[in-house]
């Protein structure tokens, strides 16, 4: 049977498993929207290709699967760009579609045309055209493994508009194949050996490719050890905040007490994670190439193995491979550093009780203990990037796998669309969109996609009138000479009324929780608000505090 290119998108996508697509719609791929319109994929219409490709991101980030986005040639798919580096960085398979210019245009710099693979390059694992509509099941199955082997990351696929009308007969599609590496048993008889030896040991987990299983697998592993384990940046959802073995988190701002232990330690044990810049301190708590700390290095890449840390075991395994091989490892009588664990936990809870007080009238301290009282294990948190998402990340402790969704890249705009794609993947659940009044009008405009899908998340919207964290940093290297930080909002509760959902405002910390709980009922998309001084820079130093150390 004959099927245009379109078609064959398609059918390639339901083979592999697609349920679900984020689009912003263009002439150039008219012939796979045609075809999606005879299809049960659920279709997400969103209002920037930033933020759709952001909603890809999510997907690939809380299923394990390739998130799929679909966008337009030229400046469509440079706003999707955005969502492209989000993705690289964290190592989160998505596989973005380009509609591109007709074949016999190319290298005419024909309208909105871009050489992709040229473009691309460094935001992608793999950027390919298809040029003949019949190699289309071969491309798409290319796509899927590369996006989620190894280290996962985006693939590009670019569909010239002519070709996605070409009728060819192709074999019917079938489900890629994801590689796999496994431990081998001299490696995990060899870690275990290390364990033995070890006084002072560390365990960082990171990084993609857990599941459910494996994540409740490492959690048993760790608790017959009595290891102290933290997560690196922005993944938190790794390991339950409460469990006696957790130590912290190990990212941007860091609990200087963590930081000591892991400069201490006699092993470290880095499981999924590159152990990057943040998570490193700015590449300080591990010397490079060669750390103090006797290091193994768990990873599904092989090409991250040694590439910054030289490890004195390096294990090419995914974080869930990896786990299953753990459970054979018997535990010693008695772990000589049960009591460190111990303290370290204790540590952590200490570093993560919130202040009850600060500068203003709204205290976040109180809002982030009312939240934790009052949302259920299993609630989603997204955000962004800035100094607003300290008060989530270092004062909620979370329980559950799947329940964080954030940029370890440090993207800006992050937060709402990727709400908005977790309330579509799970209506059931919570989810709170933590952001910035700069970070939220990044996309912003994507309210208006939960709306329409009748999305009931809930965004608290945190308002201190600027770029806050750009002016931390200015306040800290050039004190009273305020340039380009200062910002001008619109009302965040009457815009979400504009756009058909709940606004509240919050002025003062106690309006907060009946705020919340107006939105929760009125079961619409919802933003709430909160006004906080901009002195109310960070938990524990003002903005003011920050440039007088500077001057002094």
């Amino acid at each position: 049977m004959r099927k245009t290119g379109g078609q064959l998108i398609v059918d390639a996508l339901k083979a592999n498993g697609v349920k679900r697509l984020s689009c912003v719609p263009g002439e150039s791929f008219l012939a796979v929207l045609d075809a999606l319109h005879d299809s049960d994929i659920d279709v997400l219409v969103c209002r920037q290709e930033g933020g759709a490709a952001m909603m890809a991101d999510c997907w690939g980030r809380l299923t394990g699967e390739p998130g799929i986005c679909m966008v337009t040639r030229g400046p469509g798919a440079t706003n999707a760009s955005a969502g492209l580096h989000v993705a690289r960085q964290d190592s989160i398979p998505m596989i973005l579609f380009i509609g591109q210019v007709q074949r016999d245009a190319r290298e005419r710099e024909a309208f909105q045309e871009v050489e992709f693979r040229r473009a691309f390059t460094e935001f992608a694992k793999w950027v390919g055209e298809i040029d003949d509509a019949a190699r289309i099941p071969e491309f798409v199955t290319r796509a899927f493994s590369v996006a989620t082997s190894g280290r996962p990351g985006p693939v590009v696929l670019t569909l010239p508009e002519d070709m996605l009308r070409d009728e060819v007969e192709v074999p019917h599609p079938r489900h890629y194949t994801r590689v796999e590496a496994h431990p081998g048993r001299s490696q995990i008889d060899d870690l275990y050996l290390r364990l033995l030896a070890a006084e002072r040991p560390m365990v960082v987990l990171g990084g993609t490719r857990w599941d459910k299983d494996a994540v409740a697998d490492f959690q048993d592993f760790a608790e017959r050890f009595r290891l102290p384990v933290g997560c690196s940046f922005r993944r938190q959802m790794l390991f339950d905040h409460l469990h006696p073995c957790y130590v912290g988190d190990v990212g941007i701002g860091i609990n200087p007490a963590l930081a000591r232990e892991i400069r201490e330690a006699d092993l470290v044990i880095l499981v999924g994670g590159r152990f990057s810049e943040m998570p490193s301190s700015g590449y300080t708590l591990l010397d490079i190439p060669y750390p103090a700390q006797k290091l193994v290095h768990v990873h599904p890449d092989p090409s991250e193995l040694g590439r910054v840390y030289r490890p004195d075991l390096a294990i090419c395994a995914s974080p869930a491979d990896f786990v299953a091989a753990l459970t054979e490892i018997e535990a010693p009588a008695e772990a000589r550093w049960a009591e460190r664990t111990t303290r370290m936990h204790e540590a952590y809870l200490a570093w993560s009780t919130p202040p009850k007080t600060g500068p203003g009238m709204v205290q976040m301290g109180p809002i982030m203990e009312w939240l934790e009282e009052n949302t259920a294990s299993d609630t989603i948190f997204t955000n962004g990037a800035g100094n607003y998402s300290t008060w989530l990340h270092r004062f909620h402790r979370f329980r559950r796998f799947n329940t964080q969704a954030a940029p370890a890249s440090g993207s800006m705009g992050y937060g709402l669309p990727a709400a908005v794609a977790a309330k579509r993947l799970f209506p059931e659940r919570e989810v709170i969109c933590f952001a910035g009044d700069g970070c939220f009008l990044m996309h912003g405009q994507e309210f208006a996609t939960a709306v329409r899908y009748d999305l009931p998340l809930i965004a608290v919207v945190i308002n201190n009138g600027m770029y806050g964290t750009i002016r931390m940093h200015q306040e800290r290297d050039y004190p009273g000479r305020v340039s380009a930080t200062d910002l001008t909002n619109p009302d965040f509760a009457a815009l979400a009324r504009a756009y058909g959902g709940h606004g509240e405002r919050v002025e003062r910390t106690e309006e907060f929780a009946p705020a919340f709980e107006r939105a929760r009922a009125s079961r619409k998309p919802a933003i709430i608000e909160v006004t906080l001084d901009p002195e109310a820079i960070t938990p524990t130093r003002t903005l003011s505090e920050i440039a007088q150390t500077k001057s002094r």
